[in-house]
């Protein structure tokens, strides 16, 4: 089994302890992320796993969903409000259950692919080991939104180098995602990991590098922190502009949070 499907796992393994310890009326919290409750963040979670399953089995499976999901958009109704209207009722512990048992599935269904297979998804085409780094990515950041609320304090591990890897090699669909040209070519990252171990990417560069903590960085990428609310020390034009609009996931363009709008409760 590919390293990346087992990191995915204990990632939601991880979401699922906290979310076990939640109320029901904490799933009915408002995080920081677009005013989305507890509730809606774990539900598109699902939802983005249920389509990752799909896209998995078969290209078209995976087209015809999307088709629907944007026929049923057409009116202007948000990203969360379909995935409601598609999922009714599914709530708290009954939810967590469903969305357990689908991101167990849905490894089980990477775990049975040939590596090198190229996966539909909202951006470009991904190999299964992107792919899978996609889904622990979009549930380590929606994850930080509800530790966020919750006030908790999130234990972090080495297995973030995958986020910090789509991270870094997203640097071109920042900007192509913008229609935008890139400033230049990218920059030299280096990382300090959780553990203290030091992640590089590309040559290292006096003019042009972003350094600093593993965890910061990946915060930046998936835009659970803005870059104003990091430590990280950005170098050269084509960093700056980077970092500011970093932007690792699919979809459409997404501006950052502002400085200060993203924070651990007390």
């Amino acid at each position: 089994m590919l390293q990346q499907i087992i990191d995915f796992r204990e990632e939601g393994a991880e979401l699922r302890a906290l979310l076990s310890t939640l109320g029901d009326a904490d799933w009915e919290r408002t995080t920081l992320f677009k005013d989305w409750t507890v509730n809606d963040v774990v539900l598109h979670l699902h939802a983005s796993d249920i389509n990752a399953a799909a896209s998995v089995r078969d290209a078209a499976e995976y087209e015809a969903l999307r088709r629907d999901i944007q026929d049923r958009r057409k009116d202007g109704l948000s990203m969360i409000e379909e995935t409601r209207r598609r999922y009714p009722g599914l709530r708290g512990k009954a939810l967590l259950a469903r969305w357990w048992q689908q991101l167990e599935d849905l490894c089980a269904l990477l775990a049975a692919k040939d590596p090198a297979t190229r996966l539909v998804w909202a951006g470009p085409t991904m190999a299964v080991r992107m792919f899978t780094t996609a889904r622990q990515m979009e549930t380590w950041a929606h994850g930080q939104e509800i530790y966020d609320v919750m006030g908790r304090e999130r234990v972090f591990h080495d297995r973030l180098r995958n986020v910090a890897e789509i991270g870094v090699r997203t640097f071109g669909w920042t900007f192509a995602n913008r229609k935008l040209p890139p400033p230049g070519d990218v920059p030299y990252v280096r990382l300090a990991a959780p553990s203290g171990a030091v992640w590089e990417w590309n040559a290292p560069s006096a003019e042009s590098a972003v350094e600093g903590d593993g965890v910061e960085f990946c915060q930046v990428v998936t835009q659970t922190r803005n870059i104003g609310d990091t430590r990280l020390k950005v170098t050269g034009e084509v960093a700056r502009q980077w970092m500011a609009l970093a932007q690792c996931f699919a979809g459409p363009p997404n501006d950052p949070p502002p400085k200060g709008a993203r924070f651990r409760a007390a």
